[in-house]
């Protein structure tokens, strides 16, 4: 009987091991034609500024790829992508989302981002991870404040781009003149490959310069009906011009099509579309197309130009980032083959599930209930699902790979920007940078019961928002929390009632300003304590001096402060740092030099190097002239011409500077910088100078230093 029992087990384990044997040579099958499918995927973005219509767009993309079976719309509040409560309060995008579909023979992998400047991070953590963007503009406002920050995000990731003219039904629409725009202002190399058919309320299709054939869409059908039509006889003429420009343009870069074009060889539409891939993946050029979103027209062409021009993971160079244990640096490439390493650009508190980390996965794969590394904090932590997001809803998946964009359950110590990979080939990617916040307003809880309430939700809100900080005020004891504008904390503060159930009470908003010196100095901090015992020594010199955010750099020497000290002087310097001496706050713009120092063998410990860095920076921020420094938003308001006077006279009083005044048809943009302390509650004001006829923009520049008069009464 024993033996009877030992022979069914045993059978079991068998059992057992061919089938997970045969699972993983099952997962290995399946990845490998992953790999080769590869070339399929696009992970793009959509960004532009607010109003230019990213959601109508990436609605219309999700029904005619069928990924919806209805039409969602902003203004009805009916957007899949625009799920939270205050996003459809609003009619914009608060959050990043996103989604996948399916077009011709290539999976898109969508994230659609904000346009207002409050929730610019949501765009930055998404241009981090994403091959490609596609760069939205109204065609009556064109190149707008927003688009410039996207613009620059873009840039700084290089992240390759096509352009959508957008709106090309409104009055005033004017497509030769955004892409004039975007040549002169932001310095992209820009050129149409199609042209629009008919203008504002006649417009019905575009030209497309490639094959040379007229789209057309009809009005029923919610645009899934279109025909190709010979050019109309009075377009003909401007439509061959620019299908030449089109080739002259391409042969600038593309060897190939030059030698067609100048043995004045046939050029055809594969061989112009093969070189237009060539400029936006290798040369920054960046293909215009055109239409009309919120009338279902011109959506097609461009999941056309997204499949046939941006970049698949196989397009991207190879990711590069440090190897902790050698320092030096490596490079991972979109393979299923490589060691797995993946970048955490997003994270989102669910208060029943736990985080949402979302995951751009670079090289390899990881499987549901696998380990990985987080290099960031050195622990190994379980992967528990993995989810595929369409905006808030999830769907499981067993597996991720190389060009994967998902969402990972598990992890409880992850933050954005945080590295995940196989811990026997650890790789430190490069983290996000944020914009420091420049609003603050005190939060309270209304009673003793929302206390626990409102400190889940700052923990939470804060994991999820690097541009949203916590901080407590020592003179007042009041949490203070910071953002980047009064929607942004408006917003913030919404979330805490509803999703956490936290009543607070909030004051006023209140600028958040910044210290810095004006004069290069040398200071000295000692911190010698002896209580009986073990005393405590610690002496440093430092010098300090105006420089770009803050810098960090050791010139020590010949051992006169034994280098394990050096991370605890660094560390005072940063704690310094964050309270300043004018007026408590943080001190920006400074280069601190470590020169010098002494230590005592038995009476030197971390802790005194720490003190001592901490009362050197600070007698030297004495020393070196410390100034006051307010944040400065560059601001565009859309005027008609009639109040244009009174626009300007008050913008004067507000210490506003006046960069530009743009005049188009009957309005006028007014272009200035202002200190953001003098513009609190401007919407009222403006509303009431234009009888509710003028809208503006604001965005933050940059800190400049405060006038004394107005520097002395923030002080005192």
């Amino acid at each position: 009987m024993a033996y009877s029992l030992w022979l069914i087990a045993y059978r079991d384990i068998i059992h057992y091991i061919l089938n997970a044997i045969n699972y993983r040579l099952l997962v290995k099958v399946i990845l490998m034609e992953r790999q080769a499918q590869l070339e399929k995927i696009r992970n793009i973005g959509i960004a532009a500024h607010i109003d230019a219509g990213k959601t109508t767009i990436t609605e219309r993309i999700l029904y005619y790829t069928g990924k919806t079976h209805r039409l969602g719309e902003v203004d009805e509040g009916t957007a899949v992508m625009d799920w939270m409560k205050e996003e459809k309060d609003r009619g914009i995008t608060i959050t990043s989302a996103a989604t996948t579909c399916f077009w011709r023979d290539c999976q898109i992998n969508i994230i659609d981002t904000p346009g207002h400047v409050d929730f610019t991070v949501e765009v930055e953590r998404s241009l981090r991870v994403l091959d490609g963007v596609i760069c939205v503009f109204c065609s009556v406002g064109g190149v707008e404040p927003q688009s410039e920050t996207v613009w620059r995000q873009a840039n700084k990731y290089r992240v390759p781009r096509i352009a959508f003219v957008n709106k090309m039904d409104k009055i005033g629409a004017n497509y030769e003149r955004v892409i004039k725009m975007i040549k002169e202002r932001l310095g992209g190399r820009a050129f149409p490959i199609q042209l629009p058919l008919g203008k504002e309320e006649s417009f019905r299709g575009v030209i497309d310069l490639i094959n040379m054939k007229a789209i057309i869409w009809e009005e029923e059908g919610f645009g899934t009906q279109f025909q190709e039509i010979d050019i109309p006889r009075d377009m003909q003429e401007e439509s061959i011009y620019f299908h030449h420009s089109l080739i002259e343009t391409l042969a600038e870069f593309d060897v190939d099509l030059m030698e067609k074009y100048i043995n004045d060889e046939i050029i055809n539409s594969a061989d112009i579309k093969k070189a237009i891939r060539r400029g936006v993946l290798k040369d920054g050029y960046v293909p215009v197309l055109c239409g009309a979103a919120l009338r279902n027209k011109g959506i097609q062409p461009l999941l056309d130009a997204i499949c046939n021009y941006l970049p698949s993971p196989l397009d991207i160079p190879p990711i590069k980032g440090i190897n902790p244990l050698t320092l030096h640096e490596e490079e991972k490439i979109a393979s299923v083959k490589e060691p797995f390493s993946g970048l955490i650009f997003k994270v989102v508190a669910d208060p029943y599930i736990g985080n949402l980390n979302y995951l751009r996965v670079y090289s390899g794969w990881i499987e549901e209930g696998s380990y990985v590394y987080n290099v960031n904090i050195q622990k190994r932590e379980r992967v528990s699902k993995i989810l595929q997001m369409h905006a808030n809803k999830r769907e499981p998946k067993d597996w991720v790979h190389a060009g994967d964009i998902a969402v990972i359950l598990g992890p409880k110590n992850l933050t954005t920007g945080n590295t995940l990979c196989d811990e026997k080939a650890p790789i430190l990617l490069e983290s996000i940078s944020f914009q420091e916040p420049v609003i603050s307003v005190a939060v309270e809880a209304e009673s003793a019961e929302d206390e626990d309430r409102l400190n889940l939700a700052l923990r939470s809100l804060q994991q999820e928002d690097p541009t949203f900080r916590v901080s407590l005020n020592q003179e007042t004891g009041q949490r203070v929390i910071s953002g980047m504008g009064e929607l942004h904390l408006e917003v913030m503060v919404e979330r805490m009632v509803r999703e956490f159930n936290a009543r607070v009470k909030v004051s006023k908003p209140q600028v958040s300003y910044r210290e810095t010196i004006k004069e290069t100095v040398e200071a000295e901090g000692r911190y010698i304590k002896q209580t009986g015992g073990r005393g405590q020594y610690g002496h440093v010199v430092l010098r300090i001096e105006p420089g770009e955010g803050f810098e960090f750099v050791n010139e020590i020497t010949l051992g006169i402060i034994p280098k394990e000290y050096i991370p605890s002087i660094k560390q005072g310097i940063e704690e310094a740092r964050e309270c300043g001496i004018l007026a408590g706050y943080k001190v920006v713009n400074v280069k601190v030099t470590l020169l010098s120092g002494s230590f005592h063998e038995v009476d030197s410990s971390p802790l005194a190097f720490k003190n001592a860095a901490y009362i050197a920076f600070q007698e030297g921020l004495r020393k070196g002239r410390c100034v006051l420094l307010e944040p400065i938003m560059r601001m565009e308001a859309v005027v008609p011409t009639y109040y244009m006077g009174e626009v300007i006279s008050d913008i004067s009083k507000r210490r506003g500077d006046i960069t530009e005044i743009e005049r188009r048809g009957e309005i006028q943009i007014i272009r200035c910088l202002v200190p953001l302390r003098e513009m609190f509650g401007y919407a009222t004001r403006i509303r009431s100078l234009t009888q509710g006829r003028a809208t503006y923009t604001m965005e933050f520049i940059k800190f400049s230093e405060i006038p004394k008069g107005i520097s002395e009464k923030i002080i005192f």
